[in-house]
């Protein structure tokens, strides 16, 4: 059974206390206080007081489990008083562990201690369902790397899932949701916030976290040049910038098509900001094409092009998707020039198999080809499509189309992402439910969620290390 969030209760945080610890060669450690970090039972947080300056971090071990491949905690740097975060932990699970002190060189280990973590609250039991069907064709990558999803109303959840469907990490803000929510080359996990007013994937605060659960960045709407509604992604680029999408909404002139004379027309946009949301640079699909041009803007008006991914091509340029004229640009990111558009209608030959209506999660995949799930609204069945791109013939050759099961038919959101060069994580978000595929599409694994995540990342388990190991 698959349950629902239908509210979140209050955690009582333990605390034990030891004094006067004394390691076995003698170091004494003034005190040792254990608890929740940040109220998460997932993580537990050490308190340690030294009577001296030294460098200090957990190993601990499930105490059924194998002492020798100890997990170890983040690393206190010449102090008196250290904190120190313990993740990877499985609910009501016995672990011991110890305190290890170094200073000049020389290694202290204090006495074994233990803890029994909590039981997952009530709220996020019973939320993933994985049915392992074919256990043998489900490769070792897939086994060994988390999932990333998020519940987009609030209190708004970040989860790590592995494919047992056990939960390994968490992260709840209340009053939010998670918009959207990604992991980066950093190991943080970025998103975008809203509240439940904001529709499905938009928001009004960004919000950057380390897998302990510190808050890293947090941005909110009408800080600095942050003046516009985002949605749908937040990424950062390699000078270290944040990147997303943003709304733009323009008074225009629609009586020669019906219209009023001052009609609003919200069209998309690519906003890049530093961390203290000074606009780096700027683009607008108003910039590309004229809205007048458009025989069906006075229906879509409100939400014209739905830009709703966006990406980096390997030379740095931006892959962005439109649901509404199912087209895929690819975006100059110093010019704002359109380099060309791939769907119907665009600049890019597609083979005639490739009959894909509307994309999400477009992105260049780890083979240099460019990768997205197709919704398959006009056939009522969902799909995978890879291409390989020649940019200067202007043509494009299939690599792979999965054709997806009609059950799990996706019309609006969903994502797909290679685990490998034969197996597909696909994430059919209005359906409830997330895939691995073949190329045939047959489906290897499957899992029922409670919360419709906007999309489903994976994770490889050596992005994870030291503080996850799935």
């Amino acid at each position: 059974m698959i349950k629902r969030f239908s509210g979140y209760a209050v955690l009582l945080v333990f605390a034990v206390v030891f004094f006067g610890c004394s390691s076995p060669n003698g170091k004494v450690i003034n005190e040792i206080r254990i608890g929740l970090h940040n109220n998460n039972v997932l993580k537990i947080q050490v308190d340690v007081l030294t009577d001296s300056a030294v460098d200090a971090y957990a190993e601990y071990w499930p105490q059924k489990g194998d002492s020798i491949n100890k997990m170890q905690s983040n690393v206190s740097k010449s102090s008196v008083s250290h904190r120190l975060v313990l993740c990877n932990l499985l609910p009501k699970t016995n672990y011991q562990y110890h305190i290890v002190t170094t200073k000049n060189g020389v290694k202290r280990i204090s006495k074994t201690y233990s803890f029994q973590s909590k039981d997952l609250p009530m709220w996020l039991q019973e939320q993933f369902k994985a049915i392992n069907k074919f256990p043998k064709f489900v490769p070792a990558e897939f086994r060994n790397g988390l999932m990333l999803v998020n519940k987009r109303y609030a209190p708004g959840i970040a989860v790590l899932v592995d494919y047992r469907g056990q939960i390994r990490w968490y992260h709840m803000v209340d009053g939010m949701g998670f918009k959207v929510a990604h992991f980066t080359k950093d190991h943080t996990i970025l998103s975008i916030l809203g509240t439940n007013d904001e529709p499905t994937s938009y928001g009004s605060q960004i919000l950057e976290i380390n897998l302990l659960g510190d808050t890293l960045l947090n941005l909110k709407k009408g800080q600095g040049d942050f003046t516009n509604t985002i949605h749908h992604e937040i990424l950062r680029n390699d000078q270290n910038q944040l990147v997303t999408l943003y709304v733009d909404k323009r008074i225009m002139d629609l009586s020669s098509i019906g219209g009023g004379k001052k009609d609003t027309v919200a069209g998309d946009g690519i906003l890049v900001m530093d961390n203290k949301a000074r606009k780096v640079w700027s683009w607008s699909v108003f910039d590309a094409i004229d809205p007048l041009k458009d025989a069906r803007l006075l229906k879509s008006k409100k939400d014209w092009m739905h830009a709703n991914s966006l990406n980096f091509d390997k030379d740095g340029n931006y892959i962005i998707s439109f649901f509404n004229n199912g087209q895929i640009w690819k975006v100059d990111a110093h010019t704002g020039k359109v380099i060309w558009k791939f769907g119907k209608g665009g600049t890019i030959t597609m083979p005639a198999e490739c009959d894909f209506t509307q994309a999400h999660a477009a992105h260049i995949n780890a083979y240099g080809n460019l990768m997205f799930f197709d919704n398959g609204v006009d056939k009522h069945q969902s799909g995978v499509f890879a291409l390989k791109l020649d940019e200067k013939n202007k043509t494009s050759k299939l690599d792979l189309h999965i054709k997806l099961p009609k059950e799990v038919f996706n019309g609006r959101m969903g994502s797909a992402y290679m685990i490998n060069d034969t197996t597909v994580l696909v994430c059919c978000s209005k359906r409830h439910i997330m895939v691995l595929a073949d190329r045939k599409g047959t489906l290897l694994w499957t899992m029922e969620t409670a919360m419709p995540s906007y999309r489903a990342e994976f994770i490889k388990g050596d992005e994870l290390s030291p503080y996850l190991r799935p």
